[in-house]
């Protein structure tokens, strides 16, 4: 097992950052917390069923505070911004913030709180206790062991964010990082504390360090993915979208003819990835003994422990319409046996539109499109539903100022 815990790189303003004197108390307290603290904890084959973890961690400036009972909101609010990503042996990737709960992110917030305040932060004191405070989460769901997890195991499959920095859901989300020593530097700008040379190096300072975290976790998780479904993604032109890579690597028989359809409609990469992730994932074959006794009792069209059937709980519990369930499941079986004619019914039955907004977007596939989410990727196919072939925007400006006017006003 090798272990990391990736912290900012240090540059010549730190010295005067760190300085009361220069800049004053309270953004030098915060300067100190901001370059001292781990940015990413990283175990490489935590187990023989992991090949990685990765906690990405905002900044946890109010330790203090946070420690004590009467401010649990704080350490929930701190909780939000925390990432805890896994690589499965089978190469799949997880997204297990639905694990870090309170208690969870209790023990995370001691285990940094003693690191930080030794003299010099020691990685080793990291190590195994906040190792251990997430193998307790893991086992709580029966992930520690996968040929014996639970069948509700691919909730945790990723299916939302990117490698990519600068898109709308990267994994890397730096507003949320560490506001209050930006809105400290700020207030000492204002207050006349620092000049505008001076903040201006501190901010520079602070997009070079996070750039280089953000490009070292994103190789390091990109080095424990399968090159073959990556290259496949890379020539479809959707990038890292972790989303799409799992649904490609979930059944890799048939992941050329999805990278096809990637490659015809960029811009439904986060559909695909929220809608059939999870039907995917229910239809994978289950290996223990006890459920191999269970299959041969039933008929293999019916066994289908977590598939989406029409279940008036399911669909009272999940947004998700009868209607769009089945049309998702249409659009599976279409997209696996390289149907495009029926890829392209099943979405316009999907989302309610015409075959022809459909083919016209198949056809041409505009970069200014962008990849939307689901409920507004609908918005924007009504609006092109309402309009001619003729009426369409003929170029990014025109396409942007389309997309912007279909966010519901209650969104805006």
């Amino acid at each position: 097992m090798d272990f990391h815990a990736l912290r900012v790189d240090g540059y010549p303003v730190d010295a005067e950052l760190r300085d009361a004197g220069v800049v004053g108390p309270e953004l030098a307290h915060l300067a100190g917390r901001y370059i001292d603290s781990p940015r990413a904890l990283i175990w490489r084959n935590p187990s023989s069923e992991w090949k990685l973890f990765v906690v990405l961690l905002p900044l946890a400036s109010r330790l203090s505070l946070m420690a004590n009972p009467i401010f649990a909101q704080l350490v929930r609010a701190w909780g939000l911004n925390v990432r805890f990503i896994g690589v499965d042996a089978s190469r799949h990737v997880y997204d297990f913030r639905a694990l870090l709960a309170d208690r969870t992110l209790k023990l995370l917030l001691d285990v940094l709180g003693n690191t930080l305040e030794t003299p010099a932060p020691r990685d080793e004191a990291v190590h195994d206790r906040a190792l251990d405070v997430l193998f307790a989460a893991l086992a709580e769901d029966m992930l520690t062991v996968l040929d014996r997890r639970r069948a509700d195991w691919n909730k945790h499959l990723d299916i939302e964010h990117c490698l990519e920095p600068a898109v709308g859901t990267s994994l890397f989300d730096r507003a949320s990082r560490y506001p209050d020593f930006l809105a400290s530097l700020r207030q000492a700008l204002r207050d006349e504390i620092i000049d505008v040379n001076f903040y201006g190096r501190a901010l520079r300072s602070v997009d070079l360090r996070e750039d280089a975290v953000d490009t070292r976790v994103a190789g390091m998780i990109e080095a424990c993915l399968e090159p073959t479904t990556l290259a496949k993604l890379e020539r479809a032109g959707i990038g890292r979208h972790l989303g799409c890579y799992n649904w490609l690597q979930l059944d890799r028989r048939h992941a050329a003819t999805r990278a096809h359809v990637l490659g015809r409609l960029p811009g439904f990469a986060s559909y695909f990835a929220e809608a059939l992730v999870p039907l995917e994932a229910a239809f994978l074959p289950l290996t223990t003994e006890d459920d191999e006794d269970d299959l041969e009792a039933r008929e293999p069209s019916v066994f289908r422990p977590d598939a989406p059937l029409f279940d008036l709980r399911v669909v009272a519990a999940r947004p998700d319409s009868i209607h769009h369930l089945h049309w998702n499941g249409v659009l599976r079986r279409a997209i696996d046996a390289g149907q495009d004619r029926a890829v392209i019914e099943a979405l316009a039955q999907r989302f309610a539109v015409g075959d022809n907004v459909i083919r016209r977007l198949w056809r041409e596939a505009p970069a200014a499109f962008g990849r939307p989410p689901t409920w507004h990727l609908a918005q924007i196919l009504r609006q092109l539903a309402d309009q001619s072939e003729r009426d369409w925007p003929a170029n990014d400006l025109a396409w942007r100022t389309l997309i912007e006017r279909s966010v519901p006003e209650m969104v805006r």
